[in-house]
């Protein structure tokens, strides 16, 4: 699979997935789970788009720019946000960091089913 699908497969399914999650966050936490669940999966889609777009920069015709900062920048915004979100009573930290997690286990589960297709079309 070329990387521009996988990034489209797993963009669609963790944006559902967080706001589902947001809802059942909302549920249960009020709004500070919903915000909470909700600004971490944001965040962590937010992250995963610009390291796709660091990554085709990097192998296309392109010269590429000083990753290192921009990655300790990109780091450096998502904690700062999620410091100022805690501080202000915005968000939950668990909640923000069950938005955030989702993205990963998309990726995996998307992993997973391009590896079985794969393995199927060779039979």
């Amino acid at each position: 699979m070329i990387g521009r699908d996988l990034a489209a497969n797993v963009t669609l399914p963790t944006a559902i997935a967080v706001l589902v999650a947001s809802l059942a966050g909302g549920w249960l936490g009020g709004a500070p789970g919903a915000v909470g669940v909700l600004t971490g999966g944001i965040l962590g889609l937010a992250g995963f788009r610009l390291l796709v777009r660091r990554v085709r920069a990097a192998v296309g015709p392109a010269p590429t720019g000083p990753w290192v900062v921009l990655t300790v920048a990109r780091l450096a915004a998502v904690t700062g946000l999620a410091a100022a979100l805690f501080v202000g009573g915005w968000a939950h930290p668990v909640a923000w960091l069950v938005g955030y997690s989702l993205l990963p286990v998309v990726l995996v589960v998307q992993g997973l089913r391009d590896a079985r297709e794969e393995s199927n079309s060779w039979t």
